[in-house]
Formats: C-alpha cells, structure tokens, sequence
C-alpha cells in the first residue's frame, strides 16, 4: 500500500510540474493577400508565444461544409473566417459554439458590432464609393453625386446584387444614412429604392468580383463605381483613383469556433491574441482594412490612417450593415433584384 501511495504522489508531481502540451489549430480564412497577413502577424508571432502550432487553410464560405462536420461529429477546423450573415445564421442554428465575450474585455474599447455572441469581429471592411480624378473635373461627395449623370456624365459600377445597392439608392434619394435600414424595412422604401434605381439603370455596368472596379475605373470604362476599400487602396500608389468616405457601408469579419471543435481554449486564444493592438496594428499595416480595436488606429502611422475604414474621421458618416434585415429579407430581395435586373 506504501509502495502504491509513494508512485501515485510521484505520478502526480510529475503532472504539476510538465509543461502543458502544445496544442494543432486548423484557422480557415479566404486565402489571398490576407491569409498571407494573417500568417505573418497573427499565426507565427501566436506559435512564438505559446508554443501551439497553427496550419493555414482556406475555403470559399461554404456552410454546407461546416454543417456535415457538425452534424456528424467529425469537425476538423477549429477557427474559422466568416461574414456578418453566415455568423448570425451559424450562430442560430447551433454551427458555432457560444462565447463567453468577457473574454475579450470592455465591449467599448471596440468598433460597434465587434463582438457577437459566436464571434469576434478582427476586422473591418467597407464598400464605398470609388472615382477616377484623372476622369472628373470635380470630385464627388456622395451617392447623389453619383446619379447625377448631368454634372458627371459616363458609365456607373455597381455591385449586381440587392445588397448595398438598394441602400446606395435611398441614400442618394436624401435617405440618411442613419435612417436607411428604418426606410428599407418598409414596402414603400423598397419601392422608392428601386424607383431610384430605374432612373440609373442605363448608366450602370455591373460587376460580381471585387477586382472589377479598380480596372473598370483605371481603364476608363467607368467614372465612378461602388467598390472594396481594400482592392482601391491596393492601387492607389500607380493610379489617382480616390474614395469618399461617407455613405460607405461598413461589415466585420469575424473568428467562430465550430461546434464540437477540439482544442476550444486554444482556438480562443488565438482570437484574443488576433484582436490585441499590436497584432492588429502589424496586420493592417499589410492590409488597408479596418482594426476593430479602437486603439489600434492610434499605433498606425497617419499615411496609413488615410485609407483605413475605421478612423473617426473615415467611419462618422458611414453605415453599420444590417445583418439581422439581410437575414430576415435577403432573399426576397435578392429575387426581386434579379428579376428588375433581367428586365
């Protein structure tokens, strides 16, 4: 009996006093530049600290996948990269495991909208209006600018799909950008958004990928088009192609926990470490998103500031998406969109 009592004490203070073992995250993003970024200053400098092992992969948003893992218990990803829509969706219908959000500290030393009950918002990216100063005489300052095709003649780029579009529209009908959810939730501003849109109609060239409006606007083929913060920023050096900051609508993404995922504790780590100002300030110096840290805007250089969606100064004017309206009302606007399109 002695005997066993010394080997247990012993096997118990050889467990107190080994080091934790390391853990293996999988982190899904997009891929591209920005998996890149994510590597170098989230991934490796996190490997550095803590001794757990992050591999890189990549899919194109598909939740279809995400689901068959959690429905049969076989999830192999333990982070994920996703949009607004797909967390809240996620989030409902139990693919992504709740959070303790205290985890992250005061809510108020983030971006409105950071922090969701599945998720947390890394960065911030914005769909804003982009023109060609080597094409206009006078710069514009709005959506209303951008319909009137009297003082700014030439061709329009829009993204070809309900969202953004219609909220576009009403702002440049006078809608507010505070109130343009209020007015879009309604039959009647449904119509007027459309009506507003009938009157653009032959002016617009549409696109479907994000990469589109810079060589639209760069090759002439458009004056002025709705467009991706980052993809005008990536440019901005060899052209003169410019942003108006106001009536942009800005959306997060986000790092989930699938449901039932190994190594939960690890994985949240990770998305700490990602949203503490130094690892944001290293990302956004590569990427010309948006920190979701307030704080972090301080630690950029004022150069960098000027195409960050994030600042006071860039955001004030600018429109949080409505993630909850696109999810109730998406598809049947998507559908009458199509249709107007088609037309």
């Amino acid at each position: 009996m002695m005997k066993s009592l010394k080997l247990a004490v012993l096997a118990a203070s050889v467990a107190i006093g080994a080091p934790a073992l390391a853990a293996e995250l999988t982190a899904i993003s997009f891929g591209g530049t920005t998996q890149k970024a994510q590597i170098e200053t989230f991934y490796t400098p996190f490997e550095k600290a803590t001794g757990h092992k992050v591999i890189a992969g990549e899919y194109n948003g598909e939740m279809a996948r995400v689901k068959a893992m959690v429905d049969t218990k076989s999830v192999s990803w333990n982070l994920l990269e996703v949009e607004s829509p797909e967390l809240s969706r996620g989030c409902d219908e139990g693919l992504f495991e709740q959070l303790d959000t205290s985890i992250f500290g005061n809510p108020d030393d983030y971006i409105p909208g950071t922090i969701q009950p599945c998720g947390v918002g890394f960065f911030v990216w914005s769909t804003v209006l982009a023109y060609n100063a080597d094409k206009l005489a006078t710069a514009p300052t709005g959506w209303a600018d951008f319909w009137d095709v009297k003082k700014y003649p030439g061709k329009r780029g829009l993204r070809k799909g309900a969202k953004y579009t219609l909220e576009f529209a009403l702002m440049a009908d006078g809608v507010a950008p505070k109130d343009v959810y209020e007015v879009l939730s309604t039959a009647e501003g449904v119509d007027r958004a459309f009506r507003k849109l009938d009157e653009l109609k032959p002016h617009i060239q549409w696109w479907e990928a994000g990469a589109q409006p810079p060589q639209y606007l760069a090759s002439g083929d458009v004056v002025m088009s709705s467009a991706y913060n980052a993809r005008i920023a990536a440019v901005q050096a060899e052209s003169n192609l410019q942003i108006v900051w106001d009536g942009g609508i800005y959306d997060f993404d986000s790092w989930a926990i699938p449901t039932g995922a190994k190594n939960q504790e690890e994985a949240k780590e990770l998305m700490k470490f990602s949203v503490t100002p130094e690892a944001q300030k290293n990302f956004f110096e590569i990427v010309a998103y948006g920190p979701t840290r307030k704080e972090t805007i301080n630690l950029l250089s004022a150069e960098r500031q000027k195409v960050i969606p994030t600042t006071p100064e860039n955001i004030k004017n600018q429109v949080a998406i409505d993630v909850a309206f696109w999810v109730d009302y998406g598809e049947q606007l998507e559908q009458r969109f199509n249709a107007w399109a088609a037309r």
